[in-house]
């Protein structure tokens, strides 16, 4: 059956990660599962009575700890790559982007820099399709991809809309032409994303790029 999907689809080949990708990548999920159930307990606590809300507390703070020291785990496996670093070094000099976001993107889509920016967009999940039948035309939307790239993504392009003289005049001239909030931040997601693939693709830190 694989065989044979294969044949009809004919998928891109794609490379197998390495050893060291493969551990970022689980470093940068882990992470991930640790935050998700922070959120959780933060949300118990507001909930709970107050000696449960003392144990969760408790809890809380290892998890804190735990966190940090994934984040140290993370910069460390940057810091030891001459090739990481490199690429590190050039997606954090664009505001708003910060080591989170720039570790997420290095495990989890090692493709950046290496695609057009409608295969790249696309990949991610960021490129919107029409939904069209017949006379019908409906909004279009974006789908599929990778949502854990999309979610530091969208915090990034937050964080960029803010301190980010480009990213911020994109968004204020999407929402001058009458676009809603959310459309505006998925096209300054799309710009973000599709600047940094430039950035890495370039060689080229922010301020020769941009």
């Amino acid at each position: 059956m694989l065989a044979r999907f294969g044949e009809a689809v004919r998928p891109a080949l794609r490379p197998i990660k390495d050893e060291d990708l493969r551990k970022l990548e689980e470093v940068v999920t882990r992470r991930r599962q640790l935050v998700d159930m922070l959120t959780a307990e933060k949300n118990r606590r507001q909930q709970a009575s107050a000696t449960i809300a003392k144990s969760i507390g408790r809890h809380i703070e290892w998890l804190q700890q735990l966190i940090k020291e994934s984040e140290g785990d993370l910069g460390r496996a940057i810091k030891d790559s001459p090739i990481w670093h490199a690429k590190a070094d050039l997606l954090a000099s664009i505001p708003g982007v910060g080591r989170i976001t720039v570790a997420t993107l290095l495990a989890e889509l090692p493709e950046l820099g290496t695609l057009n920016r409608r295969e790249i967009s696309a990949l991610v999940g960021v490129c919107p399709y029409n939904r069209d039948s017949g006379k019908m035309r409906g909004k279009r939307r974006i789908f599929g991809g990778r949502a854990c790239i999309r979610a530091v993504l969208y915090m990034a392009t937050l964080s960029a809309i803010r301190c980010n003289t480009i990213m911020a005049t994109t968004y204020d001239r999407l929402l001058a032409a009458g676009k809603l909030k959310k459309v505006a931040i998925v096209a300054c997601m799309r710009k973000l994303l599709v600047t940094m693939n430039a950035i890495l693709r370039d060689g080229k830190r922010w301020g020769a790029t941009a």
